[in-house]
């Protein structure tokens, strides 16, 4: 049973008259009538009685019409349906966003200001590779690579931040070798940017004495503020911190950075809403890439 043959049903069903359903259809009365027939073949059952010079739906006719009052409509909106899901696939970017996060957000806050057509949908997903643009940083021992088409590589300090009213807000610099038996505010244990600090402070000979940590930046950026621990700050993608309540001190042994990969994926390049975007977000990184 062809969907042709339920359509053309379908019209007369509304009309109850062959000829009005075959000008409505542009097709010939004759060629209607054929249809109609051969679906009732299919059916075992008439779905029409005469009436005069009208039509009227038998009780499986009119069976069938209501449950393609169901359907019909839905498919009728079917062509225009796909075409909007075409136009927004054209303007969608799908950021995988494992890395820098706040840096990420604010950038797509600010784009969206500027192209409000744009779509974004925001992945974090270590295993997925269903997605344009990556923004990643290289963890100690991981040999996972994406492969881009493009890529742009970032080096940022991590710096240790403490509370104002800390004993270490005064400080220029810290020595990682004396935060041992502090109490640390982390983000949580699958972040790539805990991976990174973890294997720094391994790299020293001791591991953080977390007392908070949360998947949410903000969250550890508000414990640190409310004098609960301290913690490690990426020195742009996290932002500027609120001098008043945190102090970042740069770490003066050992060396204590990262690098951000901000790739497209491959494939993806020729995609305009995804170089523009991949351009955009990358201007917005301090003059210090290499």
């Amino acid at each position: 049973m062809d969907y042709l043959k339920l359509e053309y049903f379908y019209r007369v069903a509304q009309y109850e008259h062959i000829t009005k359903a075959a000008q409505s259809l542009h097709i010939s009365q004759p060629a209607l009538t054929k249809m109609i027939k051969l679906l009732e073949k299919e059916c075992g059952t008439p779905l029409f009685y005469k009436v005069g010079r009208n039509i009227r739906l038998t009780e499986f006719g009119q069976h069938l019409k209501k449950r393609l009052d169901e359907i019909v409509p839905k498919l009728d909106g079917l062509a225009a349906d796909l075409e909007d899901f075409r136009a927004e696939s054209q303007r969608k970017i799908r950021l995988n966003v494992l890395a820098a996060s706040t840096f990420v957000t604010d950038a797509v806050i600010c784009y969206q200001q500027q192209n409000a057509d744009a779509v974004f949908q925001l992945l974090q997903n270590e295993e997925s590779a269903d997605c344009d643009i990556i923004v990643t940083t290289n963890v100690p021992g991981s040999v996972k690579v994406p492969s881009f088409d493009t890529c742009c590589t970032v080096t940022e300090k991590i710096y240790l931040a403490v509370p104002r009213s800390s004993a270490y807000a005064a400080r220029s610099a810290v020595d990682l070798h004396d935060m041992q038996e502090e109490c640390f505010v982390q983000l949580a244990g699958s972040r790539r940017f805990r991976t990174v600090c973890d294997a720094c402070c391994a790299a020293v000979g001791f591991s953080p004495h977390t007392t908070f940590e949360s998947d949410s930046p903000v969250a550890v950026k508000n414990i640190i503020a409310a004098n609960a621990g301290i913690g490690f700050w990426p020195e742009f993608s996290w932002g500027v911190p609120d001098s008043d309540k945190i102090v970042l001190l740069p770490i003066a042994a050992p060396v204590f950075q990262r690098t951000l990969v901000i790739g497209i994926c491959r494939g993806k390049e020729n995609l305009r809403p995804v170089s523009d975007f991949y351009r955009y977000l990358t201007a917005r990184l301090p003059d210090i890439r290499r």
